[in-house]
């Protein structure tokens, strides 16, 4: 079973371990499957490129590749913040594209059994520009949310970043 079949259903096995990295956007805990993470780097100069919605921070370059860099944050509607030592940026496969993500700091990996999973509470599941939320995680005293962030993006959005690469 793959996580993109998330929520989990009643009825399947929760003995399923899952690997998940976290990381934080102010004092919110996120969650991505760590399989999409294809490396975390510190911040490095990025290229800004006119004419691009506010979340799009530009490109760098990476070992010869162009990769698109968003802003978390600001996707998520949240206030900036200036970068400091944590700030980093999380490449990850999305469908297939190299994407950066800038976050406020990665935590750790976790391992959950997928049991531990609950499905999103309905005022964040309704949303379409929500869609992105498939589930809630209970790791020690703090609430993760866990993302697909494959479904962040429109197809629109989608074919302009195909254009970068």
């Amino acid at each position: 079973m793959s996580t993109a079949n998330l929520p989990i259903k009643k009825g399947e096995s929760s003995s399923e371990l899952i690997q998940l990295v976290s990381f934080n956007l102010g004092a919110e805990e996120y969650a991505v499957e760590v399989l999409k993470v294809r490396e975390i780097i510190r911040m490095t100069p990025i290229t800004h490129i006119p004419n691009t919605p506010p979340s799009v921070e530009g490109i760098i370059n990476l070992r010869g590749k162009v990769i698109p860099i968003i802003s978390l944050r600001s996707r998520f509607g949240m206030c900036s913040t200036d970068d400091d030592q944590h700030t980093r940026i999380m490449v990850m496969d999305i469908d297939g594209k190299l994407m950066g993500f800038i976050v406020d700091g990665v935590s750790e990996v976790i391992r959950i059994s997928s049991g531990e999973i609950q499905p999103p509470p309905s005022i964040a599941a309704g949303g379409v520009d929500q869609d992105f939320i498939c589930g809630v995680i209970k790791h020690g005293e703090q609430l993760l949310l866990m993302l697909q962030l494959d479904r962040m993006f429109t197809s629109a959005e989608q074919d302009a970043f195909a254009s970068f690469g």
